[in-house]
């Protein structure tokens, strides 16, 4: 096998996948997902519910074929409306905890108040929607879909991201952009310091001030195909750029840091 590895025939895996700008976003469902009616509508209220209640509570009416369900009075309680498999329309009235709307794949979820710590974080594809302000890690891992803020958001957003699109209506933290795989992000007001730090691929664009720049992130030109994708994606959600669409900055990761091989660890070890 070191032969062969060492050989000029050596290709090895390579899985990259670049942003494109007109590229759509694909939406999977599963097989065994409930069918559900969106105009079979529930509503329960959560003052008096536990964490695993309400959840088990949520998938119980799923079940049942309700395509659209209202919890009231959540309480900001954590790791609500997680782990969702399934096409949904859900109304949160209230505000959420730490790890809300997380591992989701397929529902569109809308929150009347605010949420904190890493809400959204590794969600495959749908929509989750927030009136108010995030907290930190907003948005972490995501794959897909889109995570909408229309206030402020803490520091690290998308950290890690991987794919789908974040948009913040305010002000994003520091660190925001952190170690970015792809997908995009928009802020339509100022961000925090070390923008974009480590970003291998995906794209950001900041409407406001950027306080400075992480490492390997740099400026990249913006395009009229920049400019009619961020149109559409902001009007799915009454958003516009206060000071246009054209004066919003781009950052792209400079590619400087791409010091990867082909080989993976185990591969590695046989040819060194």
């Amino acid at each position: 096998m070191a032969e062969e590895l060492t050989g000029g025939a050596l290709i090895g895996r390579n899985q990259q996948i670049f942003f494109n700008a007109e590229a759509g976003d694909n939406r999977f469902v599963y097989p065994d997902s409930a069918e559900v009616d969106f105009s079979n509508k529930a509503a329960f209220d959560a003052s008096d519910m536990d964490t695993t209640k309400i959840n088990k509570k949520l998938r119980a009416l799923i079940s049942d074929g309700h395509g659209h369900i209202t919890i009231k009075n959540p309480g900001a309680k954590h790791s609500l409306a997680v782990g969702i498999l399934n096409r949904l329309q859900l109304e949160i009235d209230g505000s959420l905890g730490y790890f809300g709307c997380g591992l989701n794949d397929g529902p569109t979820v809308r929150i009347s108040g605010r949420v904190g710590w890493s809400c959204a974080e590794n969600m495959m594809s749908g929509v989750v929607e927030i009136a108010k302000n995030a907290g930190s890690t907003f948005g972490a891992a995501l794959r897909g879909g889109d995570l909408v803020c229309h206030g402020d958001v803490g520091g690290r957003t998308g950290i890690c991201m991987k794919g789908g699109t974040i948009i913040v209506g305010g002000r994003t933290g520091a660190f925001s952009g952190f170690m970015m795989q792809r997908g995009r992000m928009i802020v339509l007001g100022d961000a925090g310091g070390n923008l974009g730090d480590t970003m291998y691929d995906g794209i950001i664009y900041v409407g406001g001030k950027i306080d400075n720049l992480g490492v390997d992130a740099v400026e990249g030109e913006m395009t009229d195909a920049d400019c009619a994708w961020l149109r559409r994606k902001l009007s799915l959600y009454g958003m516009d750029a206060p000071n246009g669409i054209e004066n919003m900055t781009k950052i792209v990761s400079g590619k400087q840091l791409w010091n990867y091989d082909n080989l993976e660890p185990t591969e590695k070890k046989i040819v060194l």
